[in-house]
């Protein structure tokens, strides 16, 4: 049985869409080979644990810097792992330019296959970007295979641009056991439905961060009416400057982190999902394909290079507008908001995308594949 090294950035339990594809590949290739995992744990503290029966190893961090986790035992840990597991592939998540240092000093025996997961690129942090360039270049060459989420991001990226022909699409996945309805989401949804009766509902849900886009959002809100409520899930480091920015504004509700019950609730209440990102940081959207498995219309933004517009289709799934532009993006949730036949019409054809382009099990096959041909 072959054995496979999976290097994530963090890991299960740890919520994140890098940490849950990092999961679904394991999962995927479960029981056909060999696996462990390393990745850094949201402690100090160095940790083993059994997860989905997959040894994973977690590296204390003392620090992060620039978002970058920060470990005094991650070197050692790697070092041991390929000499006594000896993995015949290391499936590497990207970016995480610190591990990237070890594992290249690592990986000099070219029988060991190396798949670079490249979920995207460094945008935001300029001096990181510049700071590893060298790295990203022997990274890539050393790569047996490039797996992006999507064609969109190849075209997009100046770093795959280089590197084509290594390159292979493999689209994220939403769980399908997951989205699952149950009688308690479907009373709780009534119950939202309820509280804003002759109300146009609008969610929106992700980390607030400044590439998600929601300062938008807030400033496309002032410019409709009051029968509309908007719900905005989520925290992070700009949750007090949103709060600020949509100060007045009673349309606006602020839920904080949701349990999943309350978050697909919200989902099947809404009338329109709004998907406000701006940046590729945001390079696929999973939570967009998300709440197209519930035949919910979506407004987005045109990000160039970002696999948003590949999930969601303009006029086919919802609606796309200039990026960054408040008066379209207004214009566009107006639209939907007056038309229920159009809403219905890109609910149904965001399902049948999602359905066969994005789910688990097409996610699985899509990754044996991969695998097996390496």
């Amino acid at each position: 049985m072959k054995k496979i090294l999976h290097i994530s950035k963090y890991y299960y339990p740890f919520s994140g869409g890098t940490e849950q594809i990092a999961r679904d590949c394991v999962r995927a290739l479960k029981n056909e080979y060999n696996q462990k995992v390393i990745a850094f744990n949201d402690n100090k503290n160095d940790q083993i644990e059994r997860i989905d029966g997959i040894e994973v190893y977690k590296c204390g961090c003392f620090a992060k810097v620039s978002a970058q986790a920060l470990s005094f035992s991650y070197g050692k840990t790697l070092h041991m792992l390929m000499r006594s597991f000896k993995p015949d592939i290391v499936v590497f998540h990207y970016p995480n330019p610190f591990v990237a240092t070890f594992l290249l000093k690592e990986l000099k025996k070219k029988q060991t296959k190396l798949i670079v997961y490249w979920h995207l690129d460094i945008v935001r942090q300029k001096f990181l970007r510049i700071l590893f360039n060298g790295q990203n270049k022997k990274l890539l060459k050393r790569a047996n295979r490039v797996i992006a989420t999507s064609p969109n991001y190849i075209d997009g990226s100046d770093w795959l641009q280089s590197v084509k022909d290594k390159c292979i699409v493999i689209p994220n996945c939403i769980n399908v056991e997951r989205m699952k309805l149950t009688s308690e989401i479907e009373k709780y949804a009534s119950e939202i439905r309820e509280e804003n009766q002759e109300k146009i509902i609008c969610l929106a849900v992700g980390r607030h961060t400044e590439y998600k886009g929601f300062s938008y959002l807030i400033a496309a809100s002032k410019l409709l009416e009051n029968n509309f409520k908007i719900y905005i899930i989520g925290k992070g480091e700009l949750t007090d400057r949103l709060k600020k920015e949509a100060e007045g504004d009673n349309k606006i509700q602020f839920t904080g982190r949701v349990d999943d019950l309350v978050l697909k609730a919200l989902i099947k209440a809404c009338d329109i999902y709004c998907f406000p990102s701006i940046t590729k940081n945001e390079a696929f959207g999973l939570a967009l394909a998300e709440a197209m498995y519930y035949e919910k219309p979506t407004v987005t933004f045109t990000i160039p290079g970002s696999g948003v517009n590949y999930v969601s289709l303009n006029g086919i799934t919802g609606i796309e507008v200039e990026n960054r532009n408040v008066e379209k993006y207004a214009e566009a949730i107006k639209t939907l908001a007056t038309n229920k036949k159009l809403r219905d019409k890109h609910g149904r054809a965001g399902k049948k995308r999602v359905e066969e382009n994005f789910l688990d099990s097409q996610f699985r096959e899509n990754i044996k594949e991969m695998v097996k041909k390496i």
